[in-house]
Order: structure tokens, then sequence, then C-alpha cells
């Protein structure tokens, strides 16, 4: 019976069917078959539910909207360009820059694409490059900023995983910074290739840039300084983000009226409601994954032919890709991270460098043709057929397998700040 209800379930999947439904409707069955002790669940329910960490949840991604609504963007991109736009590749650079900015305060890439993409897309049209190398970076970098602070797939894995946050943040810096740079240096080859033309520097529009977005550039500090000064714990800190945030969008620039407010907060909260559902359904499948010794289950058929962590790490990386292909990212690391820490840590993985190591597959799984998320979302906001993307896409997700190699078997980049 257990097999039949899988199977259905999985067929709903397939067919469209919301991931929380599926995976609710899994734990239900499994409660009423009392293949799940109930009081378990409401443990897992009631510790998840006094985790400091989760108020930062709705107030980061309601800050992140608000600045999604605002005049924040385009004010970040002007001072981009008044400062890298003489490079070779300097409107590309700031598309990256921006994208991974945005996606980090966000923590949502569809909207990173759809908010950014009709402003940074016809200026790079403009600035003459290519329109397939355009469309396949501003695809890749709808999901670059997940490594970076306070990125909420940061913050739901240090919850799910059961890691120190601040940790977590410290350890996506330097990948982060790594990823860019890589699709950096590929875009300044490219411009170099097409002979792009460059813009002047000129002191004037810094100037003009800078005074501009005076009152927005000090809120990385307010975040992480406030964190890894001691000061404010992350709940904390999310509270003064948001606070910050409001006066300075509402008050000083006034790009948001304050009956606006309303429409944001209710449009932020579908996405923390969406993550809260998939956070509760997610308790009774997961407590009946550990009842049931899966992990267990699982650690003991990969040991028994997979002795070598360089093995078992390729593995978890292809694993880990078509997951992050197939399911949606915050449903990935509810369901994923608890059947696969138990088993990296007796590969003798360091719980803060898997962290990183499954954010990177998940940001790059959101491209991969033919079902990352990232493809059909650029198809429908640059108005392009899915298989030009495809292609668009290519030449950056190698980039970006390349780095995920080098974030894999080299822990140190990961955890040289934590130590």
């Amino acid at each position: 019976m257990t097999i039949l209800v899988f199977i259905i379930l999985l067929f709903l999947l397939v067919l469209g069917a919301p991931i929380f439904a599926v995976v609710s409707a899994l734990g239900l069955f499994l409660l009423f078959s009392s293949q799940i002790d109930s009081s378990a669940m409401i443990i897992e329910m009631y510790r998840m539910a006094t985790t400091p960490f989760l108020v930062a949840i709705p107030l980061f991604t309601f800050a992140g909207y608000l600045l999604s609504e605002s005049g924040a963007p385009k004010r970040l991109i002007r001072l981009s360009d008044a400062i890298l736009g003489w490079l070779p590749g300097g409107l590309s650079i700031i598309a990256l820059l921006t994208c991974a900015i945005f996606t980090a305060l966000t923590g949502a890439t569809g909207l990173t694409i759809i908010a950014l993409g009709g402003i940074l897309f016809p200026a790079m049209l403009r600035g003459k490059y290519p329109e397939t190398f355009s469309l396949g970076l501003l695809t890749t970098s709808g999901t670059l900023g997940l490594l970076f602070p306070p990125s909420l797939p940061l913050i739901i894995y240090a919850i799910v995983a059961q890691v120190r946050i601040d940790q977590l943040f410290l350890a996506g810096i330097l990948p982060g910074i790594f990823l860019v740079l890589l699709l950096s240096g590929f875009s300044v080859l490219k411009a170099l290739v097409v002979k792009v033309p460059r813009s002047r520097f000129n002191f004037l529009e810094v100037f003009k840039a800078l005074r501009g977005s005076i009152w927005e550039l000090p809120l990385p500090i307010v975040v992480l300084g406030g964190i890894y000064s001691g000061y404010l714990a992350v709940s904390e800190a999310a509270a003064i983000t948001v606070a910050y945030v409001l006066l300075i969008e509402v008050v000083l620039y006034k790009d948001i009226k304050w009956t606006e407010l309303h429409t944001i907060m209710r449009k932020s909260m579908v996405l923390v409601g969406g993550i809260l559902i998939i956070l509760g359904a997610a308790m009774g499948l997961t407590n009946y994954l550990i009842d049931e010794q899966v992990p267990i289950k699982m650690l003991d058929f990969l040991q028994a032919r997979v002795t070598n962590p360089f093995v078992f790490l390729i593995m978890l990386n292809l694993f880990l890709l078509a997951v992050g292909c197939t399911m949606g990212i915050f449903s990935a690391l509810i369901v994923v991270v608890p059947l696969i820490t138990p088993i990296a840590d007796a590969y003798g993985i360091h719980p803060i460098h898997l962290g990183i190591i499954f954010l990177t597959n998940l940001e790059i799984g959101a491209s991969i043709p033919p079902l990352g998320i990232n493809l059909f979302i650029s198809s429908i906001r640059f108005e392009k057929p899915v298989l030009r993307l495809y292609l668009a896409s290519l030449p950056f997700i190698a980039i970006l397998l390349f780095a995920l190699a080098v974030i894999t078997y080299f822990p140190r980049l990961s955890l040289v700040l934590i130590r």
C-alpha cells in the first residue's frame, strides 16, 4: 500500500502538483497509517517553531521585496556602471554583481531575473553585447547570490542541518566571490573578442551615483557588522534591516508609498508562507525516513560500494545537480538535507562545507537543461524560446561546474574564514 501511495504521489508531482501538497499528503498518510510517531512530529515542529533563526526568514524576505519594489536596483546599477563601466566587459560584470547582491537580499532567484532582467537585458543589447551571451549571463546569474549572506537558503540550511548560521554566512563569502570572479573573467574575454565598446571613467558621475546610493550602501555593514561584532543575533539583525530599509525607501527616498506597504508585505509573505508550509509538511516525511533508518541504510549501501570520499563527492554532486534541476531550492533543502548530512558526516565532510557544496549545486542546477527553473523564467521574461536559452546558458554552466569542482575538493576555500 505504501509503495502504491508513493507512486501515485510521484505521478502527481510530475503532473505539476505543488510539492508542499505532495509532501503533506505523504506525511499525513504515514501518520494515519501508524508508521510514524506523531509525538516525534510535534516535538520537531515545536523545535522548528522555537528556533531563533526562524523569525529572520519573513523579516529578510520583506526587506528584500521592499528593495526590489524601490529604485534601489537602478541606483545600484548606476553606481556599478559609474565605477566599472570603463572596464572591458564592464556592463556584464555590473550585471553579475547586481544579480548576486539582489539574490542575496531577496533569496528568490526568479524575482532577480524578473526585476533586473528588464533593466539589464536592454542595456546589454545597447552596449553591443551579443544577445545569446546576454541571455545566458542573466539566466545563470539569477541564482548567483545564494552563497552570500543573508540569503534565505543559507538560513534554512542552518535550521535544517542544525549548524551555526554565523559560520555558514562566513563560509559562503569566498566561494561566492570565486563564482563571480570566474564569470567576470569569462565576460571580460568575451567583450574583448567581440570588441564591445567601453565608456569613459567620469569622476563626476561616480560622485553623483555615490550620492544617490549613499543611504543604501551601509546596509551590508548594518546586517553583517552587527552579527559578526557580536552585538546582534541574526533575528535582531533582520529586524533592524527591515526598519532601516523602511526608513530609507519610504521616508528618505520616497520610492514606496505608505499605502503600497501592505501589498508588498502580502507578496513577500506568499513566499514565506510557502517556505513554512514546506517546512511543516516535510517534518512528517523526514521523521518517517529517520524512523525507518533510511539514512543508515543508504550509508551502509554506499560504504559497501564506495570507500573513497573523492568518489563519494562526485556521486553527491551528480545527485545534487539533479535535485537542483528538478526541485525547488527550498523544497530540496528541507527534504534532502536530513538524508545526506549523516552520510556526508560518515565520509568526513565538514557540515559547513557540505552546506556550501549543497547550495552551489542548487545554484547551478536551477539553470541546467532541460528542467532548470531559471530557464523557464527567463524564457517568459525575455520572450525567447526555451531551447535558445538552453544553448545560451551552456558556457556559463561549464564555468560554474568547474567552480563547483574547486569548491568541492578544496574545502579550505569554504572553511578558512571560520577557523
